[in-house]
């Protein structure tokens, strides 16, 4: 390759990455102006909810330090046995 093919091809790359980069800005913008123009929703007030913790600090509901339900978590060994089955490499 001659000096004039590198200065071209960078120069190509650089004009494609400017396009790419002016894109971005540009759905940015309109994005940001679509939010802007949607009405606000109210903020969802949060419940407080009771803490069911007994005196060695364990829930009562069975649920984990995270506030999930105990029984919906799946073991980790069984979610990529499930992935293996399904066809999806891990």
């Amino acid at each position: 390759m001659s000096a004039d093919d590198n200065k071209s091809t960078k120069a190509e790359r650089d004009a494609a990455e400017k396009a790419v980069l002016d894109n971005m800005a540009r759905l940015k913008a309109l994005r940001l102006a679509r939010e802007a123009s949607m009405p606000q929703a109210a903020p969802k007030k949060k419940v407080a909810a009771k803490s069911g913790r007994s005196a060695t600090g364990k829930t009562s509901s069975g649920k984990g330090s995270t506030g999930k339900p105990a029984e919906k978590s799946v073991a980790l060994a069984a979610w990529l046995a499930e992935q293996r089955k399904g066809g999806f490499r891990t």
